[in-house]
C-alpha cells in the first residue's frame, strides 16, 4: 500500500507523487520499491498507471491513518507494507529486510525514531488497530501499540520529500 494523497503543502501545493527525483516521480520510487507485491494499492488521486488498484481516503486530506483505512479496504494479504509516496530511498531491498523480520516491522532512521509510513504489518492486527473515525488520528498512535520490531535504515533510506530543501539534497 502506498499513501500518496497529502496535500504537498510544505511543497507549495504540488502532488507528491508526481514530484521527480533522480529522473523518476515519486510514484515511480514507491511502485518500485513494492515490485513484487502480488496487488498494489495506491491511496491517492488516481493516475494512468497501469497494474495498481486505486483507493481514496474519505475525506480526502483526512491524513495517512484514514488512507490506511481506505486502503485495506483493498488488501487480502496476510501482511502489508506501507509506504508513502515521498521517501524515494525506500527502495525493494527495504521492503525485503522489513519482511524478513516476519511479523510487524517498522524502519528507524538514524536518530532512532520509528518511521511510521515505512513499514509491514500483520493485515488483521492492523485492521483491529484503526480506529472507528481514522480522520486525523497520527499513525504513531494507532502502529505504536502494534510493537513492530525496528529495523534500523541504511544511509539515505528514511529520507523523505516535505520541502523544497529536501529536493536539493
Amino acid at each position: 500500500m502506498i499513501l500518496a494523497g497529502g496535500r504537498g503543502s510544505r511543497l507549495g501545493g504540488v502532488d507528491k507523487a508526481s514530484v521527480e527525483v533522480a529522473g523518476r516521480t515519486l510514484l515511480e520510487h514507491a511502485l518500485g520499491a513494492v515490485r513484487g507485491a502480488g496487488r498494489v494499492v495506491v491511496v491517492g488521486p488516481a493516475k494512468d498507471v497501469a497494474g495498481v488498484v486505486w483507493a481514496r481516503e474519505e475525506p480526502p486530506g483526512g491524513g495517512p491513518v484514514a488512507g490506511v483505512a481506505a486502503g485495506l479496504a483493498h488488501v487480502a494479504a496476510r501482511r502489508v507494507v506501507v509506504l508513502a509516496v515521498d521517501q524515494p530511498g525506500v527502495t525493494s531491498s527495504t521492503v525485503e529486510r522489513l519482511l524478513g523480520v516476519g511479523g510487524a516491522a517498522v524502519l528507524v532512521d538514524d536518530e532512532g525514531r520509528p518511521q511510521w509510513l515505512a513499514g509491514v504489518w500483520e493485515t488483521d492486527e492492523l485492521r483491529a488497530a484503526m480506529p472507528v473515525e481514522p480522520r486525523g488520528a497520527s499513525m504513531r498512535s494507532v502502529l505504536g501499540p502494534l510493537r513492530p520490531a525496528e529495523v534500523a535504515a541504511l544511509p539515505g533510506e528514511a529520507w523523505d520529500v516535505d520541502a523544497p530543501g529536501d529536493l536539493a539534497r
